[in-house]
């Protein structure tokens, strides 16, 4: 089980672009006994979105205007370190990257088209709140004697 189980689409026919990623790799914190000190199974997944080639150019644009804020000179990282081995760690990192992308890629919504509520809706409600004002009315013991 060395192969990765790639190739991670990002939507429809694009996908990362396995000679673009960089990998490092650290040792982690958490659960792992006697082998977690010499093992270095934190993976770091760093992809250049400014110079890539493989996004078109439209999803490139809108992905780096939303992830400015996360990105250091055109590259966009992603860390996983929650499973005790490398392997699933680096799928865990390439697939959230990979949603990453999607999202910061995906187009903007369509605008919502105001709708106007129906008359008789609205004249339904006010005589319904008008009634219940009635009923409330009546249960102030003012007259009961």
């Amino acid at each position: 089980m060395d192969r990765m189980a790639g190739p991670y689409v990002i939507r429809g026919s694009v996908s990362l672009p396995e000679a673009e990623l960089m990998w490092r790799f650290s040792r982690s914190s958490g659960p792992g006994g006697q082998h977690v000190n010499t093992s270095d199974s934190q993976v770091e997944l760093r992809f250049d979105l400014a110079g890539t080639e493989a996004l078109p150019p439209v999803w490139k644009e809108r992905a780096l205007q939303r992830l400015a804020g996360r990105l250091v000179d055109g590259v966009v990282s992603v860390r996983a370190s929650e499973h005790r081995s490398q392997w699933r760690n680096r799928e865990a990192a390439a697939v959230r990257l990979a949603a990453l992308l999607a999202e910061a890629s995906a187009p903007p919504p369509k605008p919502r088209k105001p709708t106007r509520i129906p008359r008789g809706l609205n004249e339904r409600r006010l005589r319904e709140k008008k009634q219940r004002a009635e009923t409330k009315r009546g249960r102030s013991g003012r007259d009961w004697g």
